[in-house]
């Protein structure tokens, strides 16, 4: 049995990566989304305590990110 020598492949060409270009209109909403849901997630886990809620008396907001507060250091009762 006779080896044939293998010649390696030819390289693909590689294409640089090109950036992604958002609008600053599309950056503007996107930042905007984004710190309402950080302002909201700060009210539910850090502020909301039940007694004076959005929500009225209700405490199943409170006790399902209860642990959250401890685990952040907010005081919590």
């Amino acid at each position: 049995m006779s080896t044939m020598p293998v010649s390696p492949a030819p390289a693909a060409p590689v294409s640089a990566p090109t950036p992604l270009v958002v609008s600053a209109a599309k950056a503007k909403l996107w930042l905007g989304g984004t710190v309402l849901f950080g302002m909201l997630a700060y009210y539910f886990v850090g502020v909301d305590q039940g007694a004076f809620s959005v929500f009225g008396g209700d405490m199943h907001l409170h006790e399902f990110v209860h642990d959250a507060r401890h685990l952040l250091g907010y005081p919590c009762h």
